[in-house]
């Protein structure tokens, strides 16, 4: 089988760096993640060159142009045109002592290198000068049945590298493969084995199932099913099952809830709609999804049921946006997550339920609330809280027309009146000077400073501004 390459930069700069180790005398494929993409019409974003050249000759070939990011390993990258790619000698590993890395590592020929391999369809090589695929794995097979299948032994495959586990339910959801029965049967037996990988690791392979999925619900399901979940995201199991008010929430508990707007909002992202115009120009939407996900994470230890005078069951969860807000924060440290996204997550998480007094808050509130600088990721989950909920958007409607209102002007001006402006006019430092700031930028969000001042003025204090 011959591919026929897309006319992408960055497909042909690496064509041009494996024609010259060709040229060189050596053996140079595409491997990998790239050759199975190009299959499946899918956009490639990075390609990955296995040569039968030795870590020393590729720095030699490129001299100048190259990092030895793991070079004991084999691993050269390799820099040409304004891109990167990982040069990688065919060898085979040694034994896995730490579940993650062998501990030595042989260089080999091209068939043997593919045997070393997660999945099949990972194993997949191409001559980038002809676009002949060479196949050892019959990955090509499965990639026509869309199946997710170990090489070899899958016992062996996942005792050699845990995060395996993870790498599989990833690739089965974001290419919307199913997975090979003994390669699952396997996977389920070693979930325990995630105990020796690390919590970066971890959160890098969850990120990219969440936040690539067509479906992140399906994900979810697969993590839960095979005990992945309950290990290292103990605080979500405990969504399932946990009713809420049939008035308010129709669609279910609050797992369900959860998964319908977590997969709304990829169909979105990838189709259009009111969010993807409302996030228009951020490129990342990795928080907004930990947002979604963690937004009720609160509800379980807040829930309470109360009688009606009626007799009938009223199910609240008091506090269960601060709940979450803290327990979203832990969560995230937990899987070492930088202290701007726990700050970002933890903040859409506490403020998700502010929308629902919005029509009574004040003018200096509302401003101050639609200046936030997460201001359009929180419009977008309040969004999908509602449209997973009652459906009755008018507070966000108006919310929304606000925030297009102030779209050209500062929501949050500068403030005309600053500390060292009251301390140069005879106020004391302190607590209540904090205070008086505060009141003033209110009363300058509201339209009415001319007014506060003036009624300051009368206790004896004067002080000039532009």
């Amino acid at each position: 089988m011959n591919l026929v390459f897309p006319d992408f930069p960055v497909i042909q700069a690496a064509r041009e760096v494996a024609e010259k180790l060709a040229l060189s005398g050596f053996q140079a494929y595409f491997a990998g993640g790239c050759v199975r993409d190009i299959l499946l019409g899918r956009a490639v974003k990075d390609i990955d060159i296995a040569t039968s050249a030795t870590p020393e000759s590729v720095e030699s070939l490129f001299d100048g142009n190259t990092v030895a990011v793991g070079k004991s390993f084999g691993v050269i990258l390799v820099q040409h045109a304004g891109f990167s790619f990982d040069v990688a000698t065919f060898r085979s590993d040694g034994v896995y002592a730490d579940g993650r890395h062998p501990q030595r590592v042989v260089f080999t020929t091209a068939q043997e290198d593919a045997q070393r391999r997660d999945f099949t369809v990972n194993g997949l090589f191409c001559d980038p000068q002809t676009g002949t695929v060479i196949d050892y794995v019959k990955g090509l097979v499965d990639v026509e049945q869309r199946m997710i299948r170990a090489i070899g032994n899958p016992e062996d495959r996942f005792h050699e590298d845990y995060l395996r586990i993870l790498r599989a339910i990833r690739f089965s959801t974001v290419l919307g493969f199913a997975i090979d029965p003994a390669t699952w049967s396997a996977l389920e037996q070693h979930v325990e084995g995630l105990r020796a990988v690390s919590e970066e690791r971890i959160a890098t392979e969850f990120l990219r199932m969440l936040v690539e999925s067509e479906r992140p619900s399906v994900a979810l399901e697969l993590m839960k099913a095979c005990g992945v979940l309950r290990m290292i995201l103990p605080e979500l199991v405990a969504l399932q099952g946990t009713r809420q008010p049939p008035k308010y929430h129709p669609e279910g508990d609050v797992w369900t809830h959860t998964a319908l707007m977590l997969d709304e909002l990829a169909r979105q992202r990838r189709n259009g709609g009111v969010l993807a115009e409302l996030l228009r120009g951020i490129t990342d939407w990795t928080d907004l999804y930990l947002g979604v996900l963690l937004h009720d994470i609160g509800k379980p230890p807040a829930y309470c049921e109360t009688l009606e005078t009626d007799g009938g069951l009223r199910i609240r969860f008091p506090n269960h946006a601060p709940i979450g807000s803290k327990m979203a924060e832990v969560l995230l440290r937990r899987l070492k997550q930088p202290l701007a996204r726990i700050e970002t997550v933890a903040g859409l998480v506490c403020h998700h339920m502010t929308f629902v007094d919005v029509e009574q808050m004040r003018e200096a509130k509302l401003r101050r609330f639609l200046g936030h600088p997460n201001i359009r990721f929180m419009l977008a989950l309040i969004w999908l809280d509602i449209r997973f909920s009652n459906t009755d958007f008018a507070a966000w409607n108006f919310l929304h027309q606000k925030f297009l209102a102030f779209a050209q002007e500062p929501i949050l001006p500068e403030p005309r009146i600053r500390g060292r402006d009251l301390l140069a006019c005879g106020f004391k430092p302190g607590p209540e000077l904090g205070k008086l700031l505060t009141a003033l930028y209110d009363a300058q969000l509201e339209g009415r400073l001319d007014e506060a001042w003036a009624a300051l003025q009368k206790t004896g204090k004067s002080i000039s501004w532009n």
